[in-house]
């Protein structure tokens, strides 16, 4: 099946590896993004991708290593597991992020990117990310955001990474119930599926109990890594 080509039935419960028979129940109850063309169900490719990102920020510890392990099982998916420490470098993370507005945040984080020879054009992933934020923001309870486009930009970067920043205050940025920000993760992927893994991967560390303070607490680059090594070698 090409890229660009949407899942039927069968094609979509082979990828989330579930039966025809579920995927038919959950597009029947509206579960699943999809719509019916000559009394068949179709499903696009970024619908079904922005749901898994959907389903993955309302996930569960538990419920993001199923997550996890589905994507991992998937054809197109590398044989290695995706190990965060590796995608973000010392030098892909600044504390503190300069940045007072929504829109500083979002320019200085990927100018950092920028600076680190990753990311090579910053205005199109700038204009990317405050796109998909307007359209749902990324801003997480806990004060941090995980910044990324709505879909993958091969053309704007060198390879998958993670760029982080930390402001010395919370920014409004859309958190739910008004909570400010001050944690940002810049997820630059390569395509759809190395992005999921990343997402699912990112979110087990953060949902950690203990993890966003502590995090808050790293004082340079080296020691905000290190804790990040260290709590992801402990997930499974």
């Amino acid at each position: 099946m090409s890229d660009h080509q949407d899942f039927d039935i069968t094609s979509l419960a082979v990828y989330l590896h579930v039966t025809p028979a579920q995927v038919q129940r959950m597009a029947d109850r509206g579960r699943l993004p999809g719509r019916k063309i000559g009394g068949e169900w179709r499903f696009s490719r970024a619908d079904i991708h922005h749901w898994f990102e959907g389903r993955i920020r309302a996930s569960d510890s538990e419920e993001l290593k199923g997550v996890e392990q589905v994507l991992q099982r998937q054809k197109s998916a590398p044989s290695t597991q995706v190990r965060i420490a590796e995608l973000l470098s010392i030098d892909l993370i600044t504390i503190p992020l300069v940045a007072r507005t929504k829109n500083s945040a979002i320019d200085s984080l990927c100018q950092w990117a920028a600076n680190s020879g990753k990311l090579w054009d910053i205005d199109a992933m700038a204009d990317a990310i405050r796109t998909r934020e307007s359209l749902h923001p990324t801003a997480l309870e806990n004060g941090i955001a995980l910044l990324h486009p709505r879909r993958p930009m091969p053309t704007a970067v060198a390879d998958s990474f993670l760029a982080l920043g930390i402001t010395s205050k919370g920014i409004p940025f859309g958190g739910p119930r008004g909570t400010l920000t001050d944690i940002f993760f810049l997820i630059a992927s390569y395509d759809d599926a190395i992005h999921l893994r990343i997402l699912a991967r990112l979110s087990r560390i953060i949902v950690e109990p203990g993890f966003a303070e502590a995090l808050r607490g790293q004082l340079d680059a080296a020691g905000a890594w290190k804790l990040i090594s260290t709590t992801e070698d402990d997930i499974p």
